[in-house]
């Protein structure tokens, strides 16, 4: 992979995934029912996209909207199924009631991944303390990125508090590499290259036509030549 930030598209078929690879995508996240803000596709869904493209896939594990894990042993089945059909990366992430991390739900669902990496996704953009978070987590196997925009509200909000992360990489609970996404353009990427964002992640910014429509190879192509273009320190 040359010097310039990593960039993950999110897939909802395999026509989304051939374009996003098609654009220069390095990475996919697969989901569905993004009405719910994307949910966990079917094991036939991971099949094809699998077997359309050959790069890295990371498939959600969530059941329904919000960010609490509901019923663990649905997940856990899920998790087994998308395993047994050749899953190797996964997204997931819980808050309890309180916004912090549910402990419980991760280390169970973690625990059927069998080591297998993942990123824990954007409800740490909505945990009471995400420094505290981070070091809950720092100890979970597989753990090497954290999906976040830096605030609930989204990019525009979150830019200081990912420049203050992104100084903090190395430390304990911030060895997971940032993958920032939510609400984020191709103007914010200058800033955060610098800051030493290595890695970023669209879904509607793909779909010049919303989410009603494909992903478009042009589009992504546009995000891979700035992110070439701002090389990360």
């Amino acid at each position: 992979m040359s010097n310039r930030a990593v960039l993950e598209v999110i897939a909802l078929d395999a026509e989304d995934a051939i374009a996003a690879q098609a654009g220069g995508a390095d990475r996919l996240e697969l989901v569905t029912d993004m009405a719910a803000d994307g949910l966990t596709p079917s094991c036939a869904t991971f099949a094809e996209i699998r077997a359309a493209v050959d790069i890295p896939l990371r498939v959600m594990l969530r059941v329904a909207d919000g960010f609490a894990a509901g019923d663990i042993e649905v997940l856990v089945a899920k998790a087994r199924e998308l395993r047994a059909a050749g899953a190797e990366e996964f997204v997931l992430g819980f808050l309890d009631a309180e916004g912090h991390p549910d402990l419980v739900a991760v280390e169970r669902l973690v625990a059927e991944l069998d080591g297998c990496r993942w990123t824990f996704h954007r409800a740490i953009d909505r945990a009471v303390d995400r420094d505290a978070l981070r070091k809950q987590l720092a100890d979970l196997p597989g753990l090497d990125t954290y999906l976040t925009a830096g605030s609930a509200k989204g990019v525009d909000d979150g830019i200081p508090t990912l420049l203050v992360e992104a100084a903090r990489k190395g430390e304990p609970g911030y060895e997971p590499q940032i993958l920032v996404g939510g609400g984020l353009r191709l103007e914010h990427l200058p800033e955060l290259l610098a800051a030493g964002i290595d890695a970023v992640h669209i879904g509607g910014a793909a779909r010049p036509h919303g989410w009603s429509g494909p992903v478009d190879a042009a589009a992504v192509r546009e995000w891979l030549i700035t992110a070439s273009t701002q090389p990360p320190k």
